[in-house]
């Protein structure tokens, strides 16, 4: 039945190399099988998404990893529509980045925000180079109590994998996460590896890659946690 069918944007550029994009299909799968109701992931190609590309139609949006992606606008564009029209949102690894980087640009003003990835000359890196590589790395990260990925968990202490080389620099944190953006999960060494937002019904960020435990065929507390906000949206 359509009306109880879930419908997720993944906005990305898939690629069936890539170890996050095999585990999101099995990932939301599993979120099937524990919420009863039908999930179905639609990829969204970041060079399809345009001005009046239609996104009304989907319950909630996930930012995959795997960037630089082939449109940074079409990925901001989606991102913005999740976070303006209150639509449940996870970002992980590149989607944390740009995540982050929509924020910088269109709540705080930040025009010449960029990503060194894609604009290393540029004045206002946003996100760059992590002093140390996260490329197949594990970590103990902190949860903030009370955060949505804390309760998403279970827990405030918890391990995960990584694929990333690039997190938010710090020259320009303590003034991204000055109003509504705001810091629930560090590493062992206080570095930024997750973000909610005040005021929005779900939005979380993670540099980390939760999705991966789907593949050892276990269902991410996250995508748990999204569908289970869409699911309420419904209601």
């Amino acid at each position: 039945m359509e009306n109880h069918v879930i419908r997720i944007a993944l906005v990305g550029d898939y690629d069936p190399q890539v170890t996050a994009h095999q585990a999101i299909p099995v990932a939301l799968g599993l979120a099937a099988e524990h919420s009863g109701w039908d999930v179905q992931g639609h990829w969204l190609a970041t060079d399809s998404l345009h001005a009046d590309t239609p996104l009304d139609g989907f319950d909630g949006f996930w930012c995959v990893p795997a960037s630089p992606y082939r449109s940074m606008d079409g990925a901001l564009r989606a991102i913005r529509f999740a976070r303006e029209r209150q639509r449940p949102f996870l970002g992980t690894c590149g989607g944390f980045q740009h995540a982050v980087l929509e924020y910088a640009r269109t709540v705080l003003g930040w025009a010449d925000a960029e990503h060194a990835e894609v604009s290393p000359d540029t004045t206002r890196a946003l996100l760059t180079p992590l002093a140390c590589s996260l490329v197949e790395a594990i970590d103990s990260i902190h949860l903030v109590d009370g955060s949505l990925i804390a309760k998403a968990y279970e827990t405030s202490e918890i391990r995960e994998g990584y694929r990333c080389r690039y997190g938010v620099n710090p020259e320009f944190e303590q003034a991204l996460l000055q109003y509504d953006l705001h810091r629930v999960g560090e590493d062992s060494a206080q570095g930024l590896r997750a973000v909610e937002l005040n005021g929005h019904p779900f939005y979380v960020a993670t540099l980390f890659q939760p999705e991966r435990a789907a593949l050892k065929g276990n269902l991410p507390p996250l995508v748990r946690a999204l569908i289970a906000a869409c699911v309420e949206q419904r209601s």
